[in-house]
């Protein structure tokens, strides 16, 4: 199993979007509760236009996780060095896709000049970013940083 990271493109935003939104559906119950109307307000920027607004930024990078030729997770960063997007599709969880795409950023911020990651976790997420290194700002235990 050879994942590979590769910068999004416009072509890919059908099966990103579909990534985000069934990563979303299906993985942070924790975070919505199952709430149809929390879950409608998490999707409601995974779309299409989203998407071409996201790879468009000069601002930030967007970054795509293929597993067997198949996107199977997105990830996103600012040039603040915040993580914008870290989402792996259900059928690969715990299979590196999250990290892969986690260290591929890193990459990406410490490449314009930021010594630290930022990230707002998700309840689901926050044991993944503790044992990456992230800790919790005072305050706050889903504000998560890392210097790099």
């Amino acid at each position: 199993m050879t994942i590979s990271i590769r910068v999004g493109k416009k072509s890919d935003a059908e099966t990103a979007i579909a990534v985000l939104r069934q990563s979303i559906t299906q993985l942070c119950s924790a975070d919505h509760q199952d709430d149809d109307a929390e879950i409608a307000r998490w999707l409601s920027n995974k779309t299409a236009a989203s998407w071409a607004a996201w790879i468009n930024r000069e601002d930030a990078t967007v970054l795509v996780a293929e597993l067997e030729g198949n996107i199977v997770g997105v990830g996103m960063a600012d040039a603040r060095g915040e993580i914008l997007l870290n989402y792996a599709h259900p059928d690969t969880r715990f299979r590196g896709i999250s990290t892969a795409i986690l260290l591929a950023l890193e990459a990406e911020v410490r490449a314009r000049g930021m010594e630290m990651c930022v990230v707002e976790s998700t309840r689901i997420a926050k044991n993944f970013y503790e044992t990456r290194g992230y800790q919790a700002a005072a305050g706050d235990s889903l504000s998560l940083s890392k210097r790099l």
